[in-house]
């Protein structure tokens, strides 16, 4: 089994937790942005991630690559048997992907764009290093007033929308191990790889360990939230 991905892919992350979690053996395939999509196109016919090839068989798209991987090894079960709770699982799935994934992404890119350790961290390995270095150099002022005054204020709204979120979502999590019934799921995977973009885990390693989006990853009120984060990707099978 083969995973394409990209390194910091919240999508790529939430199919390696599914992975972990089934005990399931894979070898991953770090893409490069642009030529390396080339490749990815030529396997699957479409230019993101994650791919999956598993056998003769390519997924794409990480609720794809669930659902396969939940038809084919089946064992630990990652969704209910209960058809109420499996409505509950593939709604809160989706808010994962949707609306959670654009509100971590947009935070994640405001934070590196003022942030010029968290910029560099997140490029490609094989970036050249004096690419690298223009990068982290770029000044945050400059990058910042890209987006525009228009930009600015639909990004404010996006994140007070995320930081609510984020608030009721660390309530329910502290009153119930898991997001669907009595046992890790799908959900609880989709939504703690979204959470992985606002506090890099300690799998992350250095310089992103610990690192995140300011004003949420150093948030008080969210601390129990990505506790729980850590406790699924534990649960997973993750360390």
């Amino acid at each position: 089994m083969e995973l394409h991905q990209f390194r910091h892919s919240a999508f790529c992350e939430k199919v390696r937790l599914i992975l972990a979690a089934k005990g399931l053996d894979y070898t991953v395939v770090e893409v490069t942005p642009g030529l390396g999509q080339l490749e990815v196109f030529r396997l699957s016919g479409q230019r993101q991630v994650p791919v999956l090839v598993d056998g003769g068989e390519v997924i794409t798209d990480s609720t794809a690559i669930a659902l396969h991987l939940e038809d084919r090894y089946p064992t630990p079960a990652l969704q209910p048997v209960d058809p109420v709770e499996r409505a509950r699982l593939w709604l809160l799935e989706d808010w994962a992907d949707t609306a959670l994934s654009a509100g971590c992404r947009l935070a994640l890119v405001q934070a590196a764009a003022a942030d010029p350790v968290l910029r560099t961290a997140l490029l490609p390995d094989r970036l050249p290093g004096p690419l690298r270095s223009l990068v982290g150099a770029l000044p945050s002022e400059a990058l910042s007033s890209l987006t525009g005054a228009v930009g600015e204020a639909i990004a404010g709204e996006a994140m007070q929308q995320l930081r609510r979120n984020l608030e009721q979502l660390a309530l329910l999590v502290e009153s119930t191990p898991y997001l669907v019934g009595d046992a890790l799921s799908m959900a609880d995977l989709a939504v703690a790889a979204q959470l992985s973009l606002l506090k890099f885990p300690a799998s992350a390693g250095a310089p992103l360990a610990g690192r995140g989006v300011t004003g949420i990853a150093d948030n008080p009120l969210l601390e129990p939230l990505f506790s729980w984060r850590d406790r699924i990707v534990a649960a997973a099978g993750r360390a």
